[in-house]
């Protein structure tokens, strides 16, 4: 396995911020002040135990594109590696980028495990490290979709893509249930003026807006990811204390908003169930869109 290598750009950490998973923010005046915020917040929680929950879809995402043995992948905002370790077991080239080292440190720990030969770097998805046509495929999981600007994310992925080469995302919907729980979140919790929803991703006109004239083709698959926990109430308090932005959204509450907060997100949970065992069983729905860099 290469060694964890850190490429930190100068505005890495301004764009990783508080809001990260709930809401996106476009003036970096207000992105610089809440940097120190968003340091306490992924302190506070543990994302990677949150990261369990979306590991089946980086072989779908992986799929979807049709990823081909021998090709250069980069996996944009990896997180703790799933999208970058699936490309490796399907023997392609592959670079994973994210701008928080612990879950880098993670997605390391993960490849060694698995004798998997994956460089990790530590960069930025609105500033990528990379010249132009470097990949024969860019793929992200429920991450790019979390930056800050999202035209400028867009440009990246196309800049870094080569011509041909083929441009994957999957991100959660705003009528699926993570689309739900974020605009609990903000119910709860209201977002700064300028945040924009991480969900717009999953919509096909915004990924036909963002990409634009730069791709020759774009396709869509909607699917959904099940998961299971003990109960609605599990559900609701393991978010509460693993996921860092839920964690801090709570923490802002009294006593009786962190208990209407709580119950939300088991009402929310419950809605969704398919079964009546008492345990929890939810499909949360996402999109792939699939392009060809013109």
């Amino acid at each position: 396995m290469r060694p964890l290598r850190r490429l930190r750009s100068p505005l890495s950490l301004d764009w990783f911020v508080f809001w990260k998973g709930v809401f996106t923010l476009s003036n970096t005046t207000e992105l610089q002040e809440l940097k120190s915020r968003q340091q306490k917040t992924w302190a506070s929680g543990d994302y990677s135990k949150i990261a369990w929950l979306t590991v089946p879809i980086g072989d779908v995402l992986c799929e979807a594109v049709d990823l081909r043995a021998g090709a250069a992948v980069l996996d944009v905002a990896t997180g703790t590696g799933h999208v970058a370790l699936a490309a490796a077991r399907r023997f392609c080239k592959v670079t994973g980028i994210d701008y928080v080292p612990a879950l880098l440190d993670r997605a390391a720990r993960r490849a060694e495990a698995e004798d998997l030969d994956v460089d990790f770097r530590e960069a930025d998805a609105e500033n990528l490290p990379f010249a132009d046509a470097s990949f024969d495929y860019v793929l992200s999981s429920i991450g790019v979709m979390f930056t800050a600007d999202h035209q400028r994310a867009a440009n990246e992925l196309v800049r870094v893509c080569r011509p041909g080469g083929r441009i994957g995302v999957a991100s959660w919907t705003p009528a699926g249930f993570i689309g739900e729980l974020l605009r609990a979140v903000s119910s709860h919790a209201p977002p700064p003026p300028a945040a924009r929803p991480p969900t717009r991703w999953g919509e096909e006109g915004t990924m036909r807006e963002l990409f634009g004239d730069s791709v020759s083709a774009l396709t869509f698959v909607t699917a959904a990811a099940t998961q299971r926990f003990p109960s609605p109430e599990h559900f609701a308090d393991f978010f509460l204390a693993h996921y860092g932005p839920t964690l801090k959204a709570a923490e802002r509450l009294d006593d009786a908003g962190r208990r209407a907060f709580r119950d939300d997100l088991v009402a929310i949970a419950a809605k969704s169930n398919r079964v009546t065992d008492g345990t929890l069983v939810s499909d949360w729905e996402y999109r792939i869109a699939v392009a060809t860099r013109a």
